[in-house]
């Protein structure tokens, strides 16, 4: 099981690779629709969207899943204050600084360099700020929990 989590990990960082999705000025010239706006970022999504759609229906159509007893799929389908708060502090962090959870970590696996073969270290220090945040959610949630008081 962890093997094919590797292997679709590293699947999804050599597709960030080969799109161009690892360089953050990409990414900020999709967000900058006022400026020189570039539409690469919505192709790579559509592009993403429509594989998945496919993937997720044939999936679905077997009884099991291969590596797995059954299939986890959320069974809320609510939309809450956390919810609606997640996205909007996910959106805004990635708008200022143009990285992505995903593409930061591709970024790490390829040497987070940029085009010069300059050690880029705000890749490093946004990855070390997303495993704070991951490690602070992690905590309060156990704090709050019924089971932890």
């Amino acid at each position: 099981m962890n093997l094919a989590a590797l292997a679709v990990g590293v699947l999804f960082g050599l597709g960030l690779a080969i799109s161009g999705m690892l360089n953050p000025a990409k990414v900020l010239g999709f967000l900058d629709i006022a400026g020189p706006w570039d539409p690469t970022l919505a192709v790579v999504m559509a592009a993403g969207l429509g594989v998945n759609a496919i993937a997720y229906r044939l999936t679905m159509r077997r009884a099991s899943p291969v590596l797995a007893v059954a299939f986890q799929v959320p069974a809320r389908r609510d939309i809450d204050v956390r919810l609606v708060l997640g996205s909007v502090l996910f959106g805004v962090g990635w708008a200022l600084a143009g990285i992505c959870p995903g593409p930061a970590l591709a970024s790490l696996g390829a040497g987070a360099w940029e085009g010069g073969g300059a050690f880029e270290p705000r890749i490093l220090i946004f990855v070390a700020a997303m495993l704070a945040g991951m490690g602070l959610f992690a905590f309060f949630e156990q704090a709050g929990s019924p089971a932890r008081r």
